[in-house]
């Protein structure tokens, strides 16, 4: 057994079944344990490292365990540095490896050599360069560990050429754990709270006559929706929520404020605005959600819960602290809240979402709410969506109805927008394990960020994935061109490029079938083909490039 054949086995003891990537040189001795063991470890090749980290990601965040992608050195390993990025700004669990030229060589500017652990050390929560085989056992444990503990997100591991190859006795499996640098021995990473202040956080909430809660994308990796909306019942609580929490709360859910933030519902920023007590859970208060963190829920006595220390206060002050995982703190902070009922402040807000933003309809185009309604009815609540980032993501948060977790992946803190298909990849093959039920997955984006990651249809067709392409295509780089609109007096600087890209042919081109449609009927008629056929497909929407997303402040 070679080092890259123990590799294979301590995937396979991680629960590894897939692995996405690219071969390359300096991974040539993993990709020939790959063949090995492909009856155990199933190896998906994307058209780019890029496509591979996402997918990865899209995978990660559907499952709950870490997604790993595998690629080469040099460029092969640089390609992987925007798909890390956006999973480390979402905290999403990712095991990174790549090869890199052999020992001897490092420093000497060698062919495809590159200091990748230096490039990503920003990007990652800890990452190795292995040098030697006694080095991978310890290693891979750690990183796997370090992914899924606390504040989840991605790990990387540089593995030399000649490390890879090693066949002089590497270390057997034993139990040899690797502890992250000053990271205290038994750190279990999943604190649930000081009690003292789980206790005065549940007193300042039944005192308060206009408590809310304000959930993030920690509430989605910790899979707390149901003790969220126990102590939403419980207290007659509602909720706002961030673009990382759509689906933790079901979009009818009566407690369910909605979306929040710069492009979420005045109604939910008027609660925020007037609570005198808010609940902050597993969220990090962007300046998306907060720009002027002053301003933030000024009436508000500021409870955040949060399993990264950092982010506690970091943004905006809180009045109690609370380090834990959120599903240990909501279980403790349950029994202490009082049940009764807010019928004033529900009115309150009641009186706000009957003020809130209501598009018109028009059946004879294509209007972005429309084209968002209608896929939920036809898709179904089993649909997992994914985005690419611009107007066509923020009319997908405002729209789609969202009814399940771990169903809405989109790069919201990075914001890359090669993100959508990758992801689509990743969470079509998470989506449907043998035996379980069929779940389309639906890649969401404008025809600036397909431009960007089109090339991964060839993946999807190789591996005959069910993933349906929606194009809204308006001829613009649509969300920058609004704001020029905005702030700009409407100079349109490089936000309307002249491209002849004829989606249909490039659709056959590529082996799928491709539709076109400017109308909402005819994009029904389209979309109803394309679930029935179960296999990739692309749907063109034209839609008005005066289309505006609107805004919630």
């Amino acid at each position: 057994m070679n080092a890259s054949e123990l590799l294979m086995q301590l995937l396979l003891e991680q629960g590894v079944d897939i692995v996405f990537g690219y071969p390359g040189g300096a991974v040539l001795d993993i990709y020939d344990a790959l063949y090995k063991y492909g009856d155990r470890i199933r190896h998906v090749i994307t058209a780019h490292e890029q496509g591979a980290a996402h997918a990865a990601d899209g995978y990660a965040r559907v499952t709950g365990k870490p997604g790993v992608v595998l690629a080469t050195s040099g460029p092969g390993a640089t390609n992987l540095v925007t798909g890390i990025a956006a999973a480390y700004m979402d905290s999403v669990p990712m095991v990174a490896i790549t090869g890199n030229v052999g020992t001897g060589l490092i420093g000497r500017d060698s062919f495809q050599e590159v200091y990748i652990a230096g490039i990503t050390l920003p990007i990652t929560k800890h990452n190795f360069t292995l040098r030697g085989a006694q080095e991978l056992v310890p290693t891979i444990r750690a990183a796997f560990r370090i992914a899924q503990e606390g504040r989840k997100g991605p790990v990387l591991v540089d593995i030399p050429r000649d490390v890879s190859a090693a066949t002089d006795s590497p270390t057997p499996l034993v139990d040899t754990p690797l502890l992250r640098p000053n990271e205290p021995a038994g750190s279990s990473g999943t604190p649930a709270g000081e009690g003292g202040l789980v206790r005065a956080a549940a007193e300042a909430l039944n005192a308060a006559r206009r408590p809310l809660i304000f959930f993030g994308g920690g509430v989605q990796s910790a899979d707390a929706g149901k003790a969220l909306r126990a102590l939403c019942a419980k207290g007659d609580i509602p909720a706002a929520h961030t673009l990382m929490a759509l689906g933790v709360l079901r979009w009818d859910d009566p407690y369910n404020l909605g979306l929040s933030g710069m492009h979420g519902r005045v109604s939910a920023n008027k609660a925020i605005a007037q609570a005198d007590v808010l609940l902050i859970v597993g969220a990090r208060l962007s300046d998306r959600i907060a720009p002027g963190f002053a301003r933030f829920a000024p009436k508000a006595f500021k409870i955040h819960v949060d399993i990264d220390p950092a982010e506690l206060g970091k943004n905006v002050p809180a009045d109690i602290a609370i380090e834990g995982d959120a599903v240990a703190v909501l279980a403790r902070l349950l029994p202490l809240i009082e049940a009764k009922a807010r019928p004033e402040w529900r009115e309150q807000i009641a009186q706000w979402q009957g003020q809130d933003y209501q598009p018109e309809n028009d059946d004879s185009v294509l209007r972005p709410h429309q084209v968002m309604r209608a896929i939920s009815e036809l898709a179904g609540e089993n649909a997992i969506y994914t985005t690419d980032v611009g107007q066509h993501q923020l009319w997908a948060a405002q729209y789609l109805r969202h009814a399940k977790p771990r169903s809405f992946l989109t790069s919201g803190g990075l914001g890359a927008m090669g993100y959508g298909y990758g992801a689509a990849i990743g969470a079509a093959f998470a989506a449907s394990p043998a035996g379980a039920a069929w779940r389309p997955a639906i890649h969401i984006t404008g025809d600036g960020s397909f431009h960007m990651n089109m090339n991964e249809a060839c993946t999807a067709v190789s591996y005959g994935l069910p993933v349906i392409s929606i194009n809204l295509n308006n001829r613009a780089l649509g969300m920058v061109r609004q704001w020029q609109d905005s702030s700009f007096e409407g100079r349109h600087s490089a936000t309307e490029p002249v491209r002849h890209t004829d989606y249909l042919k490039l659709a056959g081109g590529f082996g799928l079938r491709g539709f076109r449609c400017a109308d909402l009927e005819s994009f029904k008629e389209a979309f109803r083909k394309a679930l029935d056929l179960k296999a990739p497909a692309w749907i063109e929407c034209l839609i008005g490039r005066e289309e505006k997303v609107r805004h919630g402040f």
